[in-house]
């Protein structure tokens, strides 16, 4: 693992909110784009390992055909990461990775679904949010688990598919808790770039499948992070 001090990190800390906050005037919860006119959704995600004391990672994407549910492109991309983990500043750790993946990808996506937030984020600065400057393309953040701001604590929706609560910070809607399948814990979904949260929700729902409770780009990509880890892991060991 890349070592950095304290001091070292309080300096990265400063400059990723130097990026951040140029960033955050460009967030619009809105579409800006007809819900007909979606027809390929990528699920992201990324796995870590360690090997010899540094640090490796994977990005996966997989695309799905939004009203099949076919696949349609894998992709992923891999390199050693130099960035440190930084609570709240997780897209500088993750987004070259990302953009690597993207850039190999030859049928274009309408939409991203990210394996982690957006909105619902401290600085409202999730990897969703903050990848979708960069892809120029609606996202979406789903979550697993929740992300405590300011020590606001969200309501459990009804024990129905379909039933949420939305999460509120200071009186402002940052994301919701959905339940996607009965008798299984929520997820937690949030606006990433270029959508508003009803649309992520239709959305999202219609993802979701008997298999798991994550909607299927999402699921797909953590799967297949999981393969690539392995096999890059014990390739490179």
């Amino acid at each position: 693992m890349i070592k950095v001090n304290k001091v070292n990190n309080k300096i990265l800390e400063q400059e990723f909110l130097e990026v951040q906050s140029k960033l955050i005037p460009g967030i619009k919860l809105e579409n800006n784009f007809k819900t007909e006119e979606i027809r390929y959704i990528a699920g992201v995600d990324l796995a870590y390992w360690n090997m010899s004391g540094e640090d490796f990672g994977t990005c996966c994407i997989v695309i799905i055909d939004y009203y099949s549910k076919e696949v349609v492109e894998k992709v992923y991309s891999h390199g050693v990461v130099k960035v440190p983990y930084i609570p709240g500043f997780l897209a500088f750790r993750e987004l070259p990775l990302i953009l690597e993946a993207a850039n190999k990808l030859t049928v274009e996506p309408d939409l991203y679904m990210f394996d982690g937030n957006g909105y619902l984020h401290f600085r409202n600065m999730g990897i969703a949010t903050h990848a979708a400057m960069y892809l120029n393309k609606p996202t979406i953040g789903v979550a697993k688990s929740y992300l405590k701001i300011d020590n606001t604590n969200f309501i459990m929706p009804d024990n129905e598919v379909g039933a949420y609560t939305d999460i509120l910070v200071d009186g402002e809607v940052y994301g919701r808790a959905l339940r996607t399948t009965k008798n299984v814990k929520p997820i937690f979904i949030s606006c990433g770039n270029w959508i508003d949260l009803d649309t992520c929700t239709i959305i999202i729902m219609e993802c979701i499948n008997k298999e798991s409770r994550l909607p299927i780009p999402v699921r797909l990509a953590d799967l297949e992070t999981h393969k690539v880890r392995e096999r890059l892991s014990q390739k490179f060991c």
